[in-house]
């Protein structure tokens, strides 16, 4: 039976490769503070694996826990873009330590394999979309608090492949591009608009509903369903190389007004959009080219308009947590 090592194990994009391990029969080891985690998200494996709650930028922890280990998938860090900015110091601290505590760590318990979670905010506004792993990683403004996350992944991206040159079998860094699905957290784009609209049709129970938005819509994503995603992260451990980056999305692109459309198909209600400011440092076009995971035999299979359903369908069960994914 291997053994696997997930940072952030009860975070978003964690707790949905923590499950579909022990699904696979991985012995699998959750490093998790429970900062920004839920325990909840891991409750129907919670017997099957082994919880060590604690900070992940702590090296002995991490060797401690990575004994006898295959591979680490390192995930933890403070996403979120509001946390960004209100949270920058911590935002970086996470990201930089971590990334040296979970490297270091493996490196001191024989780790042979890790897998570093890094982002496409690294390279933010990139010259060419589809975007592939070539395009340069640039950090357009140290004195905007935005950057704090994008540069703590590029960081994360030099220690990784630094690291890797003596100390690992396989190191390899992937890029997820906007991540989504059921538990995703409060903050981020699509859960705030499903849980605007339910607010505002509870406010407009008849005719058009105002729905105001950041920027005038025409913004564009590439959003990618988050079991597609775990997809992707365990097809490129499997047949991907070492030292090597790899994008891990969807290339169906929608703009934000066309996303909000889809929320409003699933209320089955008509929505005007009430455009607003950009935040400073927001991205108008974001895409990754994923051929290289292509020519892994990556292929995302869920829909936009299906994954949006799914989501919804999450947000209109469930009540916001009495933490709201809190800050650490």
């Amino acid at each position: 039976m291997k053994k696997a090592v997930v940072t952030g194990g009860g975070g978003f994009i964690g707790s949905y490769l923590v499950r579909r391990l022990v699904e696979c029969g991985w012995n699998v080891v959750v490093v998790d503070n429970l900062a920004r985690g839920r325990v909840e998200r891991l409750q129907s494996v919670m017997d099957q694996l082994d919880w060590q709650q604690g900070d992940v930028r702590d090296p002995a922890l991490m060797k401690t826990a990575s004994m006898d280990a295959d591979v680490i998938f390192h995930l933890a860090a403070v996403n979120g873009t509001e946390n960004f900015y209100k949270q920058p110091e911590l935002v970086l601290d996470v990201g930089l330590r971590g990334a040296l505590a979970a490297m270091e760590g493996g490196r001191d318990a024989g780790v042979p394999d890790i897998v570093i979670a890094s982002s496409a905010e690294v390279y933010q506004t990139p010259d060419k979309v589809p975007t592939d792993e070539t395009v340069a990683l640039t950090l357009p403004d140290s004195l905007n608090p935005r950057y704090s996350y994008g540069g703590s992944k590029i960081v994360s991206e030099l220690i990784a492949f630094n690291y890797a040159r003596e100390h690992y079998r396989k190191v390899q860094v992937f890029r997820p591009h906007n991540v989504y699905g059921p538990d995703m957290g409060w903050k981020h784009v699509l859960p705030q608009f499903i849980v605007r609209a339910k607010e505002l049709i509870a406010q407009h129970p008849v005719g058009t509903v105002p729905f105001p938005i950041q920027g005038d819509g025409r913004e564009t994503r590439a959003f990618c369903y988050v079991d597609d995603v775990v997809d992707g992260i365990l097809t490129m451990y499997q047949h991907g190389s070492h030292r090597e980056v790899y994008h891990i999305g969807n290339q169906e692109m929608v703009s934000i007004a066309d996303l909000v459309h889809l929320v409003a198909d699933y209320f089955e209600r008509d929505f005007e959009l009430v455009t607003g400011e950009l935040a400073i440092g927001g991205t108008r076009v974001r895409c990754p080219d994923i051929s290289k995971m292509a020519a892994l035999g990556y292929q995302p299979s869920v829909a936009l308009a299906e994954g949006v359903r799914r989501t919804a369908d999450w947000y209109v069960r469930n009540s916001r947590p009495p933490r709201d994914n809190a800050l650490l």
